[in-house]
């Protein structure tokens, strides 16, 4: 079987599939989009993917976008090494979790990023007319059927953009979904690791890299930071998530986030 990844280093839906994969053991080749320079807005990578965002996966000559499609895919022609739960019961359980993560989850990440650090590294990058040419680029239907105008609220904006401090609660309040679910549990779904346990580490990495642990941290979400300990600790996790981000750009999630992080604190009123 032959894999091509189109993907990016801080993209949270292709470290989800780097990570599925490497958990599979499946090899691939990478295409490498920079999305904050907006290589996705291509002619050539819009012809495999209409709404302008990665990962896509090739296998042979068939296009699959999508990481939760993409996953369960890999699952379909991989069985040996599902990523799923084999129970029914479980496998539902798991399914609600990515479920939640596409409609709710994403959304949001896409928007706590904007506001607390893209919009910093956007506007260093490309400048006043390379920002508007970017937002200009993105499809009217991407990551939600309104992205393009948030997008555009986010970056100009930032913490006073419409919705934003909505997002950062909504955030939050998977958290706490979490805690509540690895209450006597290592994992989150069967006390097994999971396809529930790869959606949900690429959204909890975003906040440790923007330096927010302190959404989890100092006992606010005890259950939460040993999930996080023992997913830090796989063998995959810094390969998959860690070193595929350009220098400049962890270092920019790290610094623009520790600038935001006490605007998150207050608006989701823990004390620093």
């Amino acid at each position: 079987m032959s894999f091509t990844l189109y993907h990016h280093g801080s993209s949270v839906c292709a470290a989800k599939v780097r990570f599925a994969m490497a958990e599979k053991g499946l090899e691939w080749d990478g295409v490498y989009i920079d999305i904050l320079k907006g290589e996705q807005f291509t002619p050539e990578y819009q012809k495999i993917n209409p709404k302008s965002v990665v990962p896509t996966l090739i296998h042979d000559d068939l296009v699959i976008p999508d990481s939760t499609v993409i996953i369960e895919y890999l699952d379909q022609i991989a069985p040996e090494t599902a990523v799923h739960p084999a129970n029914p019961w479980e496998r539902a359980q798991a399914r609600y979790w990515t479920k939640a993560i596409d409609e709710d989850l994403h959304p949001a990440c896409g928007a706590v990023t904007f506001v607390c650090s893209h919009r910093h590294t956007v506007l260093k990058n490309l400048g006043e007319a390379g920002t508007k040419e970017f937002l200009a680029s993105t499809p009217p239907l991407s990551v939600t059927s309104n992205w393009k105008d948030q997008k555009d609220g986010f970056i100009r904006y930032g913490f006073e953009a419409p919705g934003a401090t909505e997002k950062i609660r909504l955030y939050d309040t998977y958290l706490h979904k979490m805690e509540e679910a690895l209450t006597n549990s290592d994992w989150l779904v069967g006390n097994k690791f999971s396809v529930a346990d790869i959606a949900l580490t690429p959204y909890v990495n975003r906040l440790a890299m923007m330096s927010m642990r302190g959404m989890w941290e100092n006992d606010r979400l005890p259950n939460v930071k040993g999930w996080f300990n023992r997913i830090e600790a796989m063998p995959n996790f810094k390969p998959c998530f860690i070193d595929w981000v350009p220098e400049d750009l962890t270092n920019d999630l790290r610094e623009n986030g520790s600038k935001s992080w006490p605007e998150v604190a207050k608006i989701l009123e823990i004390t620093i």
